[in-house]
């Protein structure tokens, strides 16, 4: 677990990525006497985590088109992998649906972002000729 934490940290320190606490609440005092640190992990590891696979998405997807793309994944699922559209069943990263379209990428379509990220990307190429087509269309229907 420390590798990981320690992973995620060197990726977000060279992408530039802050980490912003969970809550906005003060933080109550630790008594000196005690060796643990009020650090609020859960929304900083979410926080590593989401950078890391914008890092990931970096290897696939062209610069320039990176915006567009991260645009519409910011917006349809948050960057998360286990995302499930409770109306239409639209499931992952990108939102595929039905989900085991993602199949063609991987078995591990399911809980890979490297995958989904992949899948994700061939579909805006193939169906919108780039993630820039994409997120045109994606401005005037707000689904893409």
């Amino acid at each position: 677990m420390k590798r990981l934490v320690l992973a995620l940290a060197v990726t977000a320190c060279a992408l530039g990525i802050t980490a912003t606490p969970a809550t906005a609440g003060p933080v109550t005092a630790i008594p000196d006497d005690q060796n643990i640190a009020a650090v609020p992990v859960a929304g900083l590891a979410l926080t590593l985590v989401r950078g890391s696979f914008k890092a990931m998405a970096l290897t696939i997807v062209p610069l320039h088109q990176f915006p567009a793309f991260d645009n519409i994944i910011t917006r349809e699922s948050g960057w998360d992998v286990f995302a499930t559209n409770p109306t239409s069943g639209a499931y992952g990263i990108g939102q595929a649906l039905p989900p085991d379209k993602m199949r063609t990428h991987g078995l591990d379509w399911r809980f890979n972002p490297l995958t989904q990220i992949r899948w994700t990307y061939d579909y805006m190429v193939d169906r919108y000729g780039s993630p820039q087509g994409a997120w045109e269309f994606w401005q005037q229907n707000h689904w893409y």
